[in-house]
């Protein structure tokens, strides 16, 4: 019984310290120029507006756009049990707040993290681009980053949006359990 007490107690250590890895290296941001800022889509309010979760990502990206650390923001998502397609209200969020819309590459096709990363591999390709950037919560930037990386992307840098809520509770260890089935793939 101790052994198994002893394991288990070590299996939840090593869990803790992996989250707390995670978090932190979702938390450093790494301000570097990049040829698109990609942003991976959330949930669209019921009145078709990008919710407060998303609207930090988008904010996130705009200001590194702004600062004219990368020319163009591909956004990818997906139509969600809302109804709207993410990508698309997302573009007319950053088309209000000034962005030109040839500035902005939609990707209507990401209903996951590793479409998202498929998606933006192959635009960029067609647009002859090299590297990107992150712009996503603090929890989901390693993932990202590893999808983006094992798509052929070379990801010159990270933002995380700074929007913090209840939620994150679920989120935070999910990421960790998430980046280590994406890890573990070939």
């Amino acid at each position: 019984m101790r052994k198994i007490t002893v394991l288990g107690s070590s299996a939840v250590a090593v869990f803790l310290l992996a989250t707390a890895a995670l978090m932190l290296a979702g938390l450093n941001d790494q301000l570097a120029p990049a040829d698109v800022i990609v942003v991976p889509g959330n949930t669209i309010l019921p009145d078709g507006t990008p919710s407060p979760r998303l609207q930090a990502r988008l904010d996130v990206a705009l200001k590194q756009f702004q600062e004219h650390r990368a020319p163009h923001i591909l956004v990818s998502g997906a139509t969600g049990k809302e109804g709207f397609d993410e990508a698309a209200a997302m573009a007319r969020y950053l088309q209000s707040r000034g962005v030109p819309a040839g500035a902005i590459i939609e990707d209507n096709q990401g209903w996951t993290t590793d479409a998202t990363a498929r998606n933006a591999a192959f635009l960029m390709r067609q647009h002859g681009w090299k590297t990107a950037m992150v712009a996503t919560q603090y929890f989901h930037v390693p993932r990202f980053r590893l999808a983006l990386e094992r798509a052929g992307i070379d990801v010159s840098g990270q933002v995380h949006a700074p929007y913090f809520e209840l939620r994150d509770l679920y989120s935070v260890p999910r990421e960790t359990l998430g980046y280590a089935v994406y890890f573990a793939r070939p």
